[in-house]
């Protein structure tokens, strides 16, 4: 088996990523936020509702983003953090695979507030979850997640969600760009520039990529419209973080990618209600969940190719 290791920068680097970043927040602090208008909700995995699953990428869902005006461009924080993030994934070290192998991940994650209060509500229970998948696409792997046990992935080898198809994505930004606005088929309802950042996120949690398609990737983020910085938030294992977000559903959600603010390293996912958003009866307070609620949120634990599914690093 082969647990990825978190190769460091030279001497000095991460603390000279640091520093900048953190000079161009208090910069951006002085400078207002224009953040876009879009479309909100979230979807919950639906593993308890079927015998078998093909992976797909665990990220937010939408009702739709229609009617959006334009966006404004990444702030230079949020450039600075990607780019660091981009420097740390070229420096990675992905040890050869073989096709008979599997990616292994491992995760905590939550997906709606099921809890009835007038105050400020968090996702929840949380689950744990670790999924195999098929170096190649073509064996069988594996999915365990609380409350539901142990699932098949059915092997699908035009997916495109396994490791060689991940090779084989683009390492120019530009390209990674145009690769994630080609990803949205229009038939959700979904904007562009959103569907891009969704993907993006999903793609940077639920995978094991190449260097220079990490890298790419990050690169590709800092030029979506749209994107903004969060200076602090928390995963579903607890961890603090900086995050790049993205307003969506009229600006009733935001959906952010955190990373750990010292290695720059992916941390999770987590989706914040920035307005009151009105629910079920029997969840919030009489059918409404207040701002600043937690809707979903996600934390990736462990990441490594082994040798067979079922096996832990």
């Amino acid at each position: 088996m082969n647990q990825l290791p978190e190769k460091d920068l030279p001497p000095g680097r991460h603390r000279l990523l640091r520093e900048h970043l953190m000079t161009e927040i208090r910069q951006e602090e002085k400078k207002p936020v224009r953040r876009p208008w879009l479309r909100p909700a979230l979807v919950a995995g639906a593993v308890a509702a079927v015998t078998a699953v093909t992976l797909t990428f665990a990220v937010l869902s939408s009702d739709g983003d229609s009617f959006v005006p334009p966006a404004a461009h990444p702030s230079t924080a949020v450039t600075q953090l990607l780019e660091d993030a981009a420097l740390v994934a070229e420096h990675q070290d992905v040890p050869k695979v073989r096709d008979d192998q599997f990616t292994y991940i491992k995760s905590k994650e939550a997906w709606g507030v099921s809890e009835r209060t007038c105050k400020v509500a968090t996702a929840g229970p949380l689950q744990n979850r670790e999924i195999w998948t098929s170096v190649d696409g073509r064996r069988e792997g594996l999915l365990r997640s609380t409350g539901v046990g142990a699932l098949p992935v059915h092997p699908d080898p035009d997916s495109g969600n396994f490791y060689r198809s991940w090779e084989k994505l683009p390492t120019d930004p530009d390209k990674m760009l145009a690769w994630l606005y080609e990803q949205n088929t229009g038939k959700e309802g979904y904007s562009d520039a959103y569907y891009a950042f969704k993907t993006a996120t999903g793609l940077a949690l639920e995978s094991i990529l190449p260097p220079e398609v990490g890298a790419a990737l990050y690169r590709a983020v800092a030029k979506i419209p749209g994107v903004v910085l969060v200076k602090d938030s928390v995963d579903a294992a607890g961890r603090h973080g900086t995050a790049v977000g993205f307003v969506h559903g009229k600006g009733a959600y935001r959906q952010e990618l955190i990373f750990n603010s010292k290695t720059w390293l992916p941390l999770g996912t987590r989706s914040v209600q920035l307005k009151d958003v009105k629910s079920k009866l029997d969840v919030g307070c009489d059918g409404v969940i207040k701002a600043g609620s937690v809707a979903a949120v996600t934390a990736v634990l462990e990441r490594a190719i082994v040798d067979k599914k079922d096996q832990r690093p």
